[in-house]
């Protein structure tokens, strides 16, 4: 073998494994978190005034999700080679430019080619497709020298088993919280600590002050601007960034208290209370549902309960919401839960869960415990004092999210193996046959 063929083929097996790999992951982490990816895709739907399209979101978010991963999956198996790099070409021919517009124009800060797991600039997300499209041509011209896992026989098998692999995965994620969570507000993250940034680490800011003078404007700095000089008139001011440094990562959330004013008969937005929630020294519930309007009411009873419960040891239970103060008035007057009402931004209230509703323990801003709508606890499991049932007892993050991971990998990879292992014993009984 010539050295240039050496060369080729060490580039095709690279190829394959950086390209495969890398749809494989970007399809794994976004089937973590569907809704975040559909939220994602509607934030640039807004962008580009295409709201209208918003029902489609979440179709396309699974369609992308599952269409990655098989990719990646095939590509890694070697099977299906002619429709599987022909397809992970047009994917790179499509979204190389379309994040090169993104670089340019910058209408969403984070792309969410890699959800929440792993954040890179608009820039990076553009080089790196340049890397993949690179190596998807090669993957296409060479396609017939890479060798497939499995046999044309048991193929079908394989790339059917990684559809539904990665569409029930996703499906599960969808229904359920994520199994994996990189968000500020999983379980063990301390909400306040996540709101700082230290002062010598933020972001740098000159304020510049505008004045003017014999028709002409000039600007000053805070350490020259001629406050003592009644000849110059003050113009404007402005803020400009000088040097940009770390962002919290929790950076807008507040929470207003909801009341009804018995004087006007409405719903009012009362003082913010989010220093009252987040150093609570107890325990404090957090019902969120950031939309009312849209929220499914089939578990409302369980909120219920647990609302209770909080009442009779003193606890703080708040449904928290973006709904509008009339909608939750007219909300509370249909369901009469007598629920205590906070309102807070929409976009936080879906990072924190993904579920609407869904429940929230914390204690001093710390998330304990969390839980989408059908797992809720119930009425028999409320009724031991909270330091001896299972409501507040918060698992090992690491020790929880390493197990999902196992598992999670196991249930794909073992049945690959296992059909592998099957082809090839069956091939092994042929040649005995045919001895």
């Amino acid at each position: 073998m010539s050295s240039t063929d050496k060369t080729v083929k060490l580039l095709l097996v690279l190829s394959r494994m950086i390209v495969g790999a890398t749809f494989l992951f970007s399809g794994l982490v976004k089937a973590v978190d569907p809704l975040g990816f559909t939220y994602k895709i509607q934030d640039y739907l807004i962008e580009t005034g295409l709201t209208v399209l918003f029902p489609l979101a979440l179709p396309v978010a699974l369609l992308m999700v599952v269409a990655e991963f098989s990719l990646g999956a095939l590509l890694l198996l070697g099977i299906y080679r002619r429709w599987t790099t022909r397809m992970t070409t047009l994917f790179m021919l499509f979204f190389t430019p379309l994040t090169l517009w993104i670089a340019l124009t910058n209408p969403v800060e984070d792309c969410g080619c890699f959800g929440d797991a792993f954040i890179i600039s608009n820039w990076q997300t553009f080089f790196k497709n340049i890397l993949l499209l690179a190596g998807a041509i090669l993957l296409l011209v060479r396609r017939n020298r890479m060798t497939p896992l499995f046999s044309s026989r048991m193929a079908p098998a394989a790339a059917l088993f990684t559809l539904l692999f990665v569409l029930l995965f996703a499906l599960h994620n969808l229904y359920r919280l994520p199994l994996f969570d990189f968000r500020p507000y999983r379980i063990g993250a301390s909400i306040p600590r996540q709101m700082f940034v230290d002062p010598e680490r933020a972001d740098v800011l000159e304020t510049i002050f505008i004045y003017a003078k014999d028709g002409e404007e000039k600007e000053f700095t805070e350490e020259n601007y001629p406050w003592n000089d009644s000849t110059w008139i003050f113009v404007d001011m402005e803020t400009r960034l000088v040097k940009e440094g770390e962002k919290p990562a929790i950076e807008d959330l507040a929470f207003e208290s909801l009341y009804f004013d018995e004087t006007s008969g409405t719903w009012q937005t009362g003082g913010e209370i989010t220093d009252n929630i987040l150093a609570e020294p107890s325990y404090t519930f957090l019902m969120i549902a950031y939309s009312l309007e849209e929220m499914s009411g089939r578990h409302l009873d369980r909120f219920r309960e647990v609302s209770s419960y909080a009442s009779e040891r003193g606890y703080p239970f708040w449904l928290v919401t973006s709904s509008a103060a009339n909608v939750v008035g007219a909300w509370e007057e249909e369901h009469q839960t007598g629920f205590h009402f906070a309102h807070a931004d929409e976009r936080e209230l879906k990072t924190m869960i993904r579920s609407n509703p869904g429940l929230l323990l914390l204690k001093e801003g710390v998330v304990i415990n969390k839980w989408d709508d059908s797992r809720v606890p119930r009425a028999d499991g409320l009724n031991l004092p909270p330091e001896e049932s299972d409501l507040v007892k918060m698992k090992d993050p690491k020790t929880t999210g390493a197990f999902h991971l196992l598992i999670t990998l196991l249930l794909f990879v073992l049945p690959l193996t296992l059909l592998r292992w099957s082809e090839r014993r069956r091939t092994g009984e042929v040649k005995d046959i045919e001895r």
